[in-house]
């Protein structure tokens, strides 16, 4: 099992018990999402936005316009955190201090780099779009050579993480399980509904094998 070393940076503190530094289960959260909180310095000010991301071993990828400014801003830094999180159920418990939430979440720290060369472009906006739906490269159209010298790209290296992950139930206080107060999870999950085709050509397709591959895979 291998897993990130432990230091100031990324060791969990409160609810360590929860924590996880292992590598494959980390990649396993990050998999499962395509959304992360990403965190930058501008002009004096921590601001944090969602970004969609793509994973190739220990390398994320992220993309906008060569004027992005928190891609910019990361690229001063050469540093960068993230965080994505899978909210999993409502925890109910007979007392409002003990309502909870059962989630995965996972903090990665590394390196920012820009990506400048097509060769190394090329392949990380593939990654990112195979993370948001595998086979999606093969099914649109090549980019163009405008669109690509327009768009900026930044791999992080991730060097270290961590990770928490609550699974279990309600956790009141001994006396007040004898209560009359209903408790119990209300399990959350993100699901995909059948695709829509947009107008003109696509509504008189039929939807690629691909596309109802990930609904399948995704529908309730």
């Amino acid at each position: 099992m291998q897993e990130y070393s432990k230091s100031k940076l990324n060791r969990v503190k409160r609810g360590k018990n929860r924590a996880t530094y292992d590598v494959e289960k980390i990649n396993t959260i990050l998999d499962a999402g395509f959304i992360g909180y990403v965190s930058y310095i501008y002009e004096g000010r921590a601001i944090t936005l969602p970004m969609a991301y793509g994973r190739q071993d220990d390398k994320i990828y992220l993309h906008g316009s060569q004027a992005n400014r928190m891609l910019l801003a990361l690229l001063e830094a050469k540093e960068m955190s993230m965080t994505v999180m899978h909210l999993d159920a409502l925890v109910l418990a007979r007392s409002g201090l003990h309502h909870s939430v059962n989630y995965r979440s996972a903090t990665l720290f590394g390196s920012a780099k820009n990506l400048e060369d097509p060769k190394e472009k090329d392949p990380a906006l593939f990654c990112f779009m195979e993370h948001m739906m595998k086979g999606r490269w093969d099914g649109i159209r090549p980019i163009h050579k405008e669109e690509l010298d327009r768009t900026l790209v930044v791999e992080m290296t991730i060097e270290t993480a961590s990770a928490k992950i609550r699974d279990v139930g309600v956790g009141d206080e001994p006396e007040d399980y004898s209560l009359d107060v209903w408790a119990g999870l209300v399990p959350l999950k993100q699901v995909a509904e059948y695709p829509i085709a947009d107008e003109g050509i696509p509504e008189k397709m039929e939807v690629p094998k691909h596309v109802l591959d990930y609904y399948q895979q995704n529908k309730k």
